[in-house]
């Protein structure tokens, strides 16, 4: 299979997880709140999105995938690994990711993760957590990768 066919039957897939210094509604915390929204616009309107988890709020910060209620996740779907690295760091997205030691604790271990899913493939926080499990265990490999070391869409 051509490299065009592979990439378009594969998306890929991320997740994001951060540790808030104070739950919502405290003021420490605010700025980050403030401009959720604004941030999700973004990613929503991104050459080469393809979908977010979200509740009805339009954000996925009233999930709780674990026993901590101040950790919080993120996760989403793209069409390849340069749409979504223009999104993190050539957007305004990244003016909000420059911020993130204002409202985020340093975290042990692996934050973010990125593999690659069928495409129309919706993961779940469950997939995505393992996939952080995989980076703390094993390192980049291609279940589970980082930007810094990344793995080609499967044939």
């Amino acid at each position: 299979m051509n490299a065009t066919l592979a990439a378009s039957a594969w998306q890929l897939a991320q997740i994001n997880i951060g540790r808030l210094l104070a739950p919502e509604g405290d003021p420490r915390v605010a700025p980050f709140f403030a401009a959720l929204d604004r941030v999700n616009a973004l990613a929503d309107a991104a050459p080469g999105f393809v979908w977010r988890l979200q509740t009805e709020d339009g954000n996925a910060t009233a999930l709780q995938p674990t026993p901590d209620p101040l950790l919080i996740v993120n996760l989403s779907v793209w069409a390849d690994a340069e749409a979504l690295h223009a999104y993190v760091y050539q957007s305004g997205h990244a003016t909000e990711l420059g911020r993130r030691r204002e409202y985020f604790e340093r975290f042990e271990g692996a934050y973010h993760a990125l593999w690659w899913v069928p495409a129309g493939h919706q993961p779940t926080i469950e997939e995505g957590l393992s996939r952080l499990w995989l980076l703390d265990r094993y390192g980049p490999c291609p279940q589970a990768f980082t930007f810094k070391t990344r793995f080609a869409a499967p044939e």
